[in-house]
């Protein structure tokens, strides 16, 4: 988009893809009612998650080879059609088999838009507004997160049917499909060379690159595994009833939209290393606090804080990566985007070990996570 000229109706119906986005955060009140309604164990709850972000890892590349002769509207479009058909086979179908299927297509379809959708607002925006619009972008996403917990609750109690939130939310995906098909956008056309699976993995051989995915994969897991397990943690660890539990999720994400914006802000006067590293300390004293403490109310500020510290972390890889690799950024993508398939391993491990023992030792997982988080920040800095 050549043009400074800001064309609200091209904008809208492309962040209303980063909002059809944050449905995969259903994934952790599927893990809370679906247990609940079936009586599952922690490490069968836990393949919820795990069946949606194991797609990353397989269709993360082919799907922007894809793209590359498509085009990212229209293969953004079949990404919210395949949410749309997630959500709305557990609503209809609702069984533990039928949740895993309903999960998986939506890890699939959130796989799709994640690649398309951003390049897309990229193509809409003019180009001293891009910053802007893709810091906005993930405040809608943020709202979309923060609203799964409070709505399947209302679902509950006024109609005694929380699965009506995925027949809503699957409505909505329709409908943005339907939206955005009706904008005619100019994509701008790549010329560099595209990310393969053989290049990105080449990539790896570099240390450096293989440390900075094994964060992504990592960060994705402690942002997915406190998702998915905070709600049967706070009933657990500190009886609090399950559905004032599942609000912990919003409180959450609420830390998490907030940690963006003041992330964007500090980021101009302090360096990404060094933000890098005390986001990852935050994240090391809430953690080790949460599961130490015995206070509810303690509890939920550390929730928020925990929210706060992850918030940045992904982008802060990510643009440190690119920042020593610039003419690598095709390769880079693709891994860092097959890395968000941390979000099926952990949440699962997680699950494991709170089976064998108890839900605390579960969560130290998280811990371990954030400090190897913290030993490459101090790596990066000196470096």
């Amino acid at each position: 988009m050549n043009t400074q000229k800001v064309n609200i109706t091209k904008i809208l119906p492309v962040l209303m893809a980063f909002f059809v986005m944050s449905f995969v955060d259903l994934v952790g009140i599927g893990v809370d009612r679906v247990s609940k309604d079936m009586n599952l164990s922690a490490t069968l709850a836990q393949l919820i998650p795990s069946v949606a972000f194991l797609w990353f890892f397989i269709l993360s590349v082919p799907v922007g080879i894809v793209q590359s002769r498509l085009g990212k509207k229209f293969v953004l479009n079949i990404g919210m059609c395949v949410t749309a058909l997630g959500l709305l086979v557990p609503f209809f179908f609702y069984s533990f088999a039928m949740v895993l299927v309903g999960f998986a297509l939506l890890g699939i379809g959130n796989t799709i838009v994640q690649v398309s959708a951003n390049p897309l607002i990229v193509d809409v925006v003019p180009g001293n507004q891009r910053s802007s619009f893709l810091s906005f972008s993930q405040f809608v996403k943020a709202i979309g997160s923060m609203i799964g917990a409070p709505l399947a609750a209302v679902f509950a109690s006024r109609f005694g049917d929380w699965k009506l939130e995925f027949l809503v939310f699957g409505v909505v995906s329709i409908l943005s499909v339907l939206w955005l098909a009706s904008v005619k956008i100019d994509e701008v056309k790549q010329t560099e060379s595209k990310a393969t699976f053989a290049s990105s993995f080449k990539l790896l051989g570099t240390g450096f690159v293989l440390m900075m995915v094994i964060s992504i994969f990592l960060v994705v897991g402690i942002d997915v595994g406190f998702n998915s397990n905070s709600g049967q943690f706070l009933i657990k660890h500190f009886g609090i009833d399950s559905t004032t539990a599942e609000s912990g999720r919003s409180v959450y994400f609420f830390g998490r939209m907030l940690g963006t914006f003041a992330g964007a802000i500090m980021l101009t006067r302090i360096s990404s290393r060094k933000f890098f590293m005390w986001s990852s300390v935050l994240g090391i004293l809430c953690l080790v606090a949460i599961l130490l403490i015995s206070s509810p109310i303690m509890a939920w500020a550390l929730v928020f804080l925990i929210g706060l510290s992850v918030a940045n972390i992904f982008p802060l890889v990510f643009s440190i990566t690119v920042e020593k690799y610039p003419t690598r950024t095709n390769e880079i993508s693709g891994l860092m985007m097959m890395a968000i398939s941390g979000g099926a391993v952990v949440p699962l491990l997680i699950g494991y070990i709170s089976d064998l023992s108890n839900v605390v030792f579960g969560m130290s997982i998280l811990i371990v996570c954030m400090i190897y988080l913290f030993f490459v920040s101090v790596y990066s800095l000196k470096r």
